[in-house]
């Protein structure tokens, strides 16, 4: 061991020192723990932990160390709400760039300064998070259709819309930024989305009586483990549901359940004599095992002649963004996007009063989820949904139903009042040990 080794020594404690070497396993493990990473994982090998954890510590091992640029693609998928809620505190209040890309609005609204745009082969680049881009631009367009409105008039309405947005940022670094960037933004810099929405409307062929859904003692488990026992519950009319579990198998099972597509280990449900279900599926693989055209496929689910004809189908189509030649594509090779707008075409022209979605975001851009999620709001009859993007089930659940191993939560709250409820957490502690 030399001078010159020692020297060497020395020089290489200081780097270390400097990237904060000494700390470093503490604040991976303060990492891993944020993340629902149980202490006694941390020594596990990859191969050992299921999906999810190993989607956490990816994620963990991309924030730690404090990086120049952090970038990000679909983070918040297979997350659970705790930890997306975590991870949303966490990069709002980060001090260096974050490059993300994500389908999730509540995620991108909570941790963007700016929004940039990929369409048509071009990128534009705009001021303020998801919400106020998406508002800001439909507000544009529609101006762009009001010609009798002064240009005066319409550069008041948007200074005003500027103004009410930045009103309501928030504290975090992020939020203090971006409220300084739309106190200095241009209108001229707002322009009209040029993005096609598809028009999903739900209407029921008849209203349903005063008896909807009844649960009782309902049981499930696999393989492997219980996913839920003793479920008992009675839906009301109108009612608008968060189904939701730690564990995805739980809900997805309960759909295949109540849709008759599997049996339940102990307990029973009956539907109201005067409802009518229509259901997206988790996996909807098993409708598109056929050559049909788009057309005949859709043609499937008409209820009379004048719905069987090639011009109302192709109208209903073009709605959802299946237009031309797109239309007599063949359902066995279209994309996971395209069918899943297939199946909400099916279920409005099932006209069910009672429609229920099990992840229905999963595939879709962002204009379809936005579609999809004001269709819902406006639907009069009852809706059972589970998602994992929390700005669906903010927006439209009334109630929560959460089904565990060892009973159910069931509350008459909004999802985001739920998620934070000490008492639910309290709960839900306890029915999941």
């Amino acid at each position: 061991f030399s001078d010159k080794d020692s020297d060497r020594v020395g020089v290489l404690q200081l780097k270390y020192e400097e990237m904060n070497g000494w700390n470093a396993e503490s604040d991976a493990a303060t990492l891993l723990s944020n993340l629902e990473i149980r202490e006694d994982l941390h020594y596990k090998l990859m191969n050992e932990l299921d999906g999810i954890q190993k989607v956490k510590v990816l994620l963990a091992q991309a924030l730690f160390g404090n990086p120049d640029v952090l970038i990000m693609d679909e983070p918040t998928n297979d997350l659970d709400f705790e930890t997306i809620k975590w991870l949303e505190s966490f990069i709002a209040n980060y001090d260096n760039t974050v490059i993300v890309v994500s389908h999730d609005r509540h995620f991108l609204d909570s941790v963007c300064t700016h929004i940039s745009d990929i369409d048509f082969g071009k990128i534009n680049h705009f001021s303020g998070n998801y919400t106020f881009w998406y508002e800001s631009s439909q507000l544009a367009l529609r101006q762009k259709t009001q010609q009798n409105k002064k240009a005066e008039e319409k550069k008041k309405e948007l200074e005003d819309f500027i103004a009410r947005f930045s009103a309501n940022a928030s504290k975090s670094k992020q939020a203090t930024s971006r409220k300084k960037m739309l106190d200095n933004l241009n209108i001229e810099d707002i322009k009209p989305s040029s993005r096609r929405y598809p028009a999903i409307i739900f209407n029921s062929e008849r209203y349903a009586g005063d008896q909807i859904l009844n649960v009782d003692n309902l049981s499930f488990s696999d393989s492997s483990s219980v996913l839920f026992d003793k479920i008992s519950f009675n839906l009301n009319k109108g009612e608008k549901v968060v189904l939701y579990s730690k564990d995805t198998r739980a809900t997805t099972a309960f759909y295949q359940i109540i849709n008759n597509e599997i049996k339940s280990d102990s307990g029973k449900f009956n539907w109201g004599i005067t409802t009518s279900q229509s259901y997206l599926p988790l996996d909807n693989s098993s409708f598109f095992n056929n050559k049909l055209s788009l057309v005949d496929w859709l043609r499937q689910w008409a209820k009379n002649d004048e719905e069987r004809e090639e011009v109302y189908i192709r109208g209903f189509l073009g709605k959802m963004i299946f237009s031309g030649e797109e239309a007599l594509k063949k359902a066995d090779v279209i994309s996971g996007g395209e069918k899943v707008r297939c199946m909400l075409s099916r279920m409005m022209m099932l006209r069910s009063n009672v429609i229920m979605f099990d992840e229905p975001t999963s595939h879709l851009d962002l204009e379809s989820i936005t579609a999809l999620n004001n269709s819902i709001k406006k639907f009069k009859g009852n809706v059972i949904l589970s998602t994992h993007d929390f700005e669906f089930a903010k927006s439209v659940g009334d109630r929560v139903i959460e089904l565990t191993p060892k009973g159910v939560i069931d509350r008459l709250n909004s999802f985001d009042d739920y998620i934070v409820d000490n008492k639910v957490k309290e709960l839900r502690k306890k029915l999941y040990s």
